[in-house]
């Protein structure tokens, strides 16, 4: 049974989730990009805090083997998903979802450096 769409053809870009922004695309709405630059901007934020709070506690002393690589991997891990929202801009919901994903991590590292 013959069908009209090549299988073997790569998908369409503007249905990847995660693509760099091609010369054809809109620009995003400046209110959305303000938005989620804020948001990021207080991610960060946070994570130098963090980063500055590991960095203490690890000189200080006192903290178990485990917890800077730990405090390390979950700011990578924020910082990606971060990353992976401003990739997905011109979605409707996987820039917001993704941002908000990027808190988690950063809310166990800020557990941590608050423990220790």
């Amino acid at each position: 049974m013959a069908t009209d769409v090549n299988e073997s053809a790569p998908p369409h870009p503007r249905s990847a989730l995660f693509r760099f922004p091609a010369e054809d695309d809109p620009a995003p709405r400046t209110r959305r990009l303000l938005a989620m630059s804020g948001y990021a901007s207080l991610l960060g934020l946070v994570g130098v805090g963090v980063g500055v709070r590991g960095l203490v506690s690890s000189i200080r002393g006192g903290v178990p083997d485990w917890y800077v690589p730990v405090l390390a991997f979950c700011g990578m891990l924020s910082v990606a998903l971060s990353v992976a929202g401003f990739l997905s801009i011109h979605r409707r919901r996987p820039p917001w979802l993704l941002l908000f994903g990027a808190a988690l991590p950063l809310v166990t590292a800020v557990g941590l450096a608050v423990a220790y």
